[in-house]
């Protein structure tokens, strides 16, 4: 057992890719999917009706995290909330799922408010910034990657990705709905950078402010945000 302020992080062989334990009471994981559906169903109930296929095997590649973090998870008990957050009845765990492409993530805890988001980078992001994110942040990363003399293109890229990400997960450790990214929760963007390790300061200005470090991992492919609280 890990004692408070202490944490492990381990690299995988696929498919388990990634796995980091926060501090005694929190644990995450991502997931490279590469089973088929049947892995998945021998171990993890599907509770609800999904008729994409591969949005069903990202759920259960989801919920079978759980488990693998905390083997006496009781992912039979989740529940599903109106703005769409899956919960415990009774809070015995605070949780979140996330999923893009291929890839599945969750974190868990027995004592914190968590949150987590994945994404893939793709062009896509440049072209719904103004949806995300306040004037201020957009020129303070505008003003970074103008320095910047290659692969201006897919910084910039990596790093509005990151930033969608770290909105994402501040949005499902609120867990309540209705948030307006770009003026309830803002971000310190300023030497933002597009690679490795990091944090990100945030303030969460919906109803009383509030104000965290968002610790973010970007692989090579994957961009990672995480909030605990």
């Amino acid at each position: 057992m890990l004692t408070a302020g202490e944490f492990r992080i381990s690299f995988w062989v696929m498919p388990l890719f990634y796995q980091h334990n926060i501090n005694e009471y929190t644990r995450l994981a991502v997931w490279h999917i590469t089973e088929p559906e049947s892995y998945f169903i021998a171990q993890v109930p599907l509770q609800r009706d999904i008729t994409h296929p591969h949005k069903r095997l990202q759920h259960l590649a989801g919920r079978y995290i759980l488990r693998l973090l905390f083997p006496e998870f009781p992912f039979d008990l989740i529940r599903i909330a109106s703005t769409k957050k899956p919960y415990l009845p009774d809070d015995a765990f605070h949780f979140s799922i996330s999923h893009c492409g291929d890839y599945a993530a969750a974190i868990v805890s027995t004592h914190q408010r968590v949150g987590i988001d994945i994404e893939i980078p793709t062009p896509k992001v440049a072209r719904v910034r103004h949806k995300f994110l306040h004037a201020v942040e957009w020129e303070a990363v505008e003003r970074s990657s103008a320095c910047i003399e290659h692969d201006a293109d897919a910084d910039m890229i990596r790093k509005l990705t990151l930033l969608w990400s770290a909105k994402e997960a501040v949005f499902k450790w609120y867990g309540n709905g209705e948030v307006d990214f770009s003026e309830h929760i803002r971000l310190k963007t300023e030497g933002l950078k597009a690679s490795g390790d990091g944090i990100i300061q945030a303030s969460f200005l919906k109803e009383a402010p509030a104000h965290f470090t968002l610790p973010f991992h970007l692989f090579e492919q994957l961009c990672m945000v995480w909030v605990v609280t």
